[in-house]
């Protein structure tokens, strides 16, 4: 359905704010031109004869957006989960993703990825890819045909890597830059380019400069990863002496916010400074629950992130987590903070199913511009969830229907997807 104004008819449910749902139940949610033009309850005079698809009593919710995940390590999700990060990257994550300097390999898993993507409740992500460029580009092209809206990286690692992986700092800015000039070749219409130097461990001060270079030339927002393990954190402590904190060893260079969009992801160990310059500078949090539990770093603290206003939303990790199922991401975000709130700190109190839904859908999506809401003007993107198959013997609310798909996070309900207004092939 790609028509400039359509209808849907359902229960629509979106955040009103952090900690409220927005219900409208058996109501139209109007498209105009890509974007939401309203919800009514009763549909106005002027819109008489336009296309309706009612969806009866599905639930019709914004579409997800993943701030993190990778791309490459799709393919070995659910193995090597008795291990920390550092020993994770070195005996699973970096052998499987010097398989991609084979674009034949890099075909067939990446089209897994983009075919188990385009199925999901998502509709937005921040991805990773791997030091290759040509493989990278052949996971922008299979994103671009699912009409997904994405952020894709080339991976940048000149230093504390495997040799088998480590591009010299020249090599890499310079393969950067080409992959850049290849994207704007291509024009996709949904899939851009995001610098991604893969953490400071892996990318000397030169490297990063010449990053910078590249951002300022062409505008591009950065994702990374920060303060997610105790021996990453010490880790750069070590080879950034003059640093005042980790974000600080990016925010040296200019890559840390401010002029510059820039998601981070984890941040399990900020402390006061590093909180502080992210909401200064606008930084973007990607919260990672399972991944945070299955490679043993810890639960970042969203609880004070959301007081303090910082910018967050939900990542899947995958392959530090399991799944591209962002409800499963909900649901460990919300027994993540309990835990935390349980062993670590009860000052902080256990995140809602209000909260960790404004996080998977407007949170995320203030990184891509007005996305993640049923309000006016924002980008029209929204799933519909037919839940009826889930048996209950007493009739539930709009909301505790929602919360339920949040905690089952059983995406065999997706009856239809839309992202900027066009209908996604779920088939």
């Amino acid at each position: 359905m790609n028509e400039p104004v359509f209808i849907l008819k359902g229960n629509i449910i979106y955040s009103k704010s952090v900690k409220e749902f927005a219900v409208y139940e058996h109501s139209y949610l109007v498209c105009e031109e890509g974007k939401v033009k309203g919800v009514y309850q009763t549909l106005p005079f002027r819109l008489g004869g336009r296309p309706i698809q009612d969806f009866g009593d599905c639930l019709i919710i914004p579409g997800l957006v993943d701030l993190h995940t990778h791309a490459p390590q799709y393919s070995f999700r659910g193995l090597g989960m008795d291990l920390e990060l550092l020993d994770w990257l070195e005996t699973n994550t970096f052998p499987e993703e010097a398989r991609y300097g084979s674009s034949e390999y890099a075909g067939t898993a990446y089209r897994i990825f983009a075919d188990s993507m385009r199925k999901s409740a998502v509709t937005r992500a921040c991805v990773f890819a791997t030091v290759h460029r040509d493989s990278t580009l052949i996971l922008m092209d299979l994103l671009e045909k699912t009409g997904l809206d994405t952020f894709v990286g080339k991976v940048n690692m000149d230093w504390n890597a495997p040799e088998y992986l480590r591009e010299e700092t020249e090599e890499s800015a310079e393969e950067t830059l080409e992959w850049i000039r290849d994207v704007e070749h291509r024009k996709y219409a949904n899939t851009r380019p995001i610098l991604t130097p893969r953490f400071i461990p892996s990318c000397t001060d030169g490297l990063l400069e010449e990053l910078k270079k590249l951002q300022m030339r062409f505008g591009l927002p950065v994702q990374s990863h920060l303060s997610e393990n105790l021996d990453e954190v010490a880790w750069v402590k070590e080879l950034c002496p003059r640093a005042e904190f980790y974000g600080d060893a990016y925010d040296r260079f200019g890559l840390f916010g401010a002029d510059c969009p820039t998601v981070m992801a984890h941040c399990v160990y900020s402390d006061d400074r590093e909180i502080g310059r992210m909401k200064e500078n606008g930084v973007f949090i990607a919260h990672c629950p399972e991944s945070n539990m299955n490679v043993s770093s810890g639960i970042a603290p969203v609880r004070k992130f959301l007081e303090e206003e910082l910018h967050v939303g939900l990542g899947s990790d995958v392959a530090g987590g399991s799944t591209e199922n962002l409800f499963r991401a909900m649901a460990h975000a919300v027994q993540a903070s309990k835990l935390r709130w349980r062993l670590l700190d009860n000052s902080l109190a256990p995140l809602t199913a209000e909260e960790v839904f404004y996080l998977a859908t407007k949170g995320g999506g203030k990184f891509f511009g007005k996305v993640g809401s049923f309000e006016p003007g924002y980008e029209f993107d929204a799933v519909v969830l037919d839940d009826g198959r889930l048996a209950h013997p007493q009739a539930l609310d709009i909301r505790s229907r929602l919360e339920r798909m949040i905690y089952l996070a059983d995406e065999r309900e997706i009856r239809a997807k839309y992202v900027k207004g066009r209908k996604i092939d779920l088939s």
